[in-house]
């Protein structure tokens, strides 16, 4: 374990500590001498309070009465100071004995400076706990023992609230037992009498500190939102080669006045990266007072976007969804969340052009969000010709609609599967890629023209074309989990995530932008399919390979082994804003695009799915176009 760094804080209170020492004795012998109307001998005003200061500096510091931080100060920390006050005059009084016989030093003066430096060490702390909090209640909470040991990580609002709250009761079922905290600052302080022992890469090495002093933790309870994903990959690993458990207590701001209560480690904890905040400002002026129209609405994305949109104040928005259940869920939930904003919920198939004029020219969409899509790699392609029909041809009618009724944007949800694609389905996002990029490079210049802008990103954390609901179905079944390939890796992000990018995208300005362009979150390092499964299945309390197995499957047809956010032709640069990032490529001119999507919607509408593969493969080089045999190949 490093060694703790000097820390500037508690030497601070160091000096805070000693002063009041040494204001303490002297005042101490002036209230004595005082009361009985004496002079108090000068030359021993100096020494003795010389002497006593060190002393208490010395029991002080090993005592640990630096340590604590003051903005949890609590009646642990009374105890500590009467406890660190008492031992101070006690080792005090004997070397002033043999020093001086106790000559000078009436023997009344003890009592009174114990009270006196308890005071004056006490009041400050609870002062600036009271100034910080606004109350003094919290600084009254007592600590009784848990029952389990734990070790938390983070020492802060959260780690301290966790901690007061496993005192307050004897049946709480923790007894926190130690911190680790990254912050340097937090080094080797006390938060409610227990000390930041060290960093979350010292770990092992505090649960091996705390073992020997007969503390060894059973469980580690995360209590930080800051820790980056690697990091708490890490902890999991460790806690794991520990035999240790894990947790998590809620964020503060879930909390109101409900008692905490530890959660699992959510799995979006796991995946490589604090989540993206995106400028919500810049959003709020692109939507609010607009009329919007989101296409499947009731979809993962579709209905995020739909809430996130609606919280934004657009004039009136509008639900597009092909499902009768699904649109039915979203609009009931507005009604509830969002009463005031005028809405309408319409029942329909992107595929349908005539469906698309007649909603398009009742709404009058500003802005159009285009997550309508067929997502499963394996139904993709099971399932060509629907799914070319769905993804390009309904994209396309979206676009040309959306174009038609003046919209001033469109913007078209994409994937990360798009690049490179190996199978069906990220073939057709692609084709539909380029038809919108192609209609953005022809508009620009015009004013008044739609623009149309596209959107790319990973995997969607509890999207219902996730691994993680899989996993989870397998897990509460008893296993095995499944995993296509022991390499295979993935980008994650969650859904709020998605759909910020989406509409931070479409907020920044065409000149930022340019015309062929791609938007695309940096979503940090793609994560190992098997390592998230291996975590899945400590989180739920087993071990994997013993308690749950991990089978390999191979990759079906149309996956890949690792994704790319960008197609090696594409210009990356950054967007001046956190997180986004613009990829631009030649796209194919519009006049020569929209015949080959008409061939390819003809082919795909008469079921000709190796005609469909083929011209598919002829827009999307990358896709071979091979068929698997299971295909609808094989029933034509």
């Amino acid at each position: 374990m490093k060694p703790i760094p000097f820390n500037i804080r508690i030497a601070t209170v160091a000096v805070h500590d000693v002063l009041m020492a040494a204001a303490s004795f002297e005042l101490s012998l002036l209230i004595r001498y005082g009361a009985q109307g004496t002079t108090q001998p000068v030359g021993f005003l100096w020494q003795g309070t010389a002497l006593f200061t060190v002393i208490c500096g010395l029991v002080f510091w090993r005592s640990g009465l630096y340590r604590g931080i003051w903005h949890y100060a609590s009646i642990n920390d009374l105890l500590a100071i009467v406890r660190s006050v008492t031992i101070a005059l006690a080792v005090f009084l004997p070397v002033l004995f043999v020093l001086t016989r106790l000559d000078a030093y009436p023997r009344t003066a003890a009592p009174i400076n114990w009270a006196l430096l308890i005071v004056m060490l006490t009041v400050p702390r609870f002062l600036y706990r009271a100034l910080k909090d606004g109350n003094f209640r919290a600084v009254f909470d007592r600590g009784h023992p848990g029952q389990v040991p734990a070790l938390v990580v983070g020492a802060g609002d959260a780690g301290e609230a966790f901690i007061r709250e496993m005192a307050r009761s004897k049946s709480s079922p923790y007894r926190v037992v130690g911190i680790v905290d990254d912050r340097p600052g937090r080094m080797g302080r006390d938060i409610r009498g227990v000390r930041v022992m060290g960093a979350t890469s010292d770990l092992a090495a505090v649960v091996a500190l705390l073992e020997a002093k007969n503390k060894r933790p059973h469980r580690i309870i995360l209590a930080s939102d800051s820790l980056d994903g690697p990091v708490v990959r890490r902890i999991v690993d460790e806690a794991e080669s520990l035999g240790m458990t894990m947790g998590r207590v809620p964020r503060m701001t879930d909390l109101g006045d409900a008692p905490i209560e530890v959660r699992k480690v959510a799995v979006e904890d796991l995946l490589g990266r604090p989540q993206t905040v995106l400028d919500r400002t810049a959003m709020k002026s692109l939507i609010e007072g607009r009329r919007v129209l989101v296409t499947g609405a009731g979809g993962t994305i579709g209905s995020e976007l739909v809430r996130q949109i609606a919280d934004l104040g657009p004039s009136q928005l509008a639900l597009l969804e092909n499902g009768e259940f699904n649109l039915y869920a979203i609009d009931q939930e507005l009604s509830e969340l969002f009463p005031d904003i005028r809405r309408a919920a319409y029942l329909g198939d992107v595929r349908d052009p005539d469906r698309l004029a007649d909603i398009f020219g009742r709404e009058r969409p500003e802005l159009i969000f285009h997550a309508a899509a067929l997502k499963h790699v394996h139904l993709a392609e099971t399932n060509p010709n629907e799914t070319v029909m769905t993804n390009v041809i309904g994209t396309r009618n979206v676009a040309e609609a959306a174009r038609n009724a003046g919209a001033q944007a469109m913007v078209l949800i994409s994937t990360d599967k798009a690049v490179g694609a190996a199978g069906v389905m990220g073939a057709s996002k692609r084709a539909a890629e380029l038809y919108c990029q192609s209609l953005n490079a022809q508009s620009q210049g015009d004013d008044g023209a739609t623009r149309f802008v596209t959107v790319r990103f990973g995997n969607v954390l509890g999207s219902t074309g996730s691994v993680i609901p899989l996993f989870q179905r397998q897990l509460a079944a008893g296993g095995p989990l499944t995993v296509t390939d022991p390499d295979a890796t993935r980008y994650f992000m969650t859904v709020n995530e998605a759909v910020e990018l989406v509409l931070q995208a479409s907020a920044i300005p065409p000149e930022v932008a340019g015309a062929d362009t791609v938007f695309v979150l940096d979503m940090g390092e793609p994560v190992r399919i098997q390592d998230l499964a291996r975590q899945m299945i400590r989180l739920s309390g087993k071990e994997p390979g013993k308690d749950i197995a991990i089978e390999f499957t191979g990759l079906r047809p149309g996956e890949k082994l690792t994704e790319a956010l960008f197609h090696k032709s594409e210009d990356l640069r950054a967007t001046g804003l956190n997180g986004v990032l613009i990829g631009a490529a030649p796209t194919i001119e519009y006049k020569m695009l929209v015949p080959r999507i008409a061939q390819l919607q003809t082919a795909a509408a008469a079921n000709r799915t190796d005609d469909t593969r083929s011209i598919l493969s002829d827009l999307v080089p990358e896709f071979k176009g091979s068929s698997d045999g299971n295909s609808e190949a094989a029933a034509s």
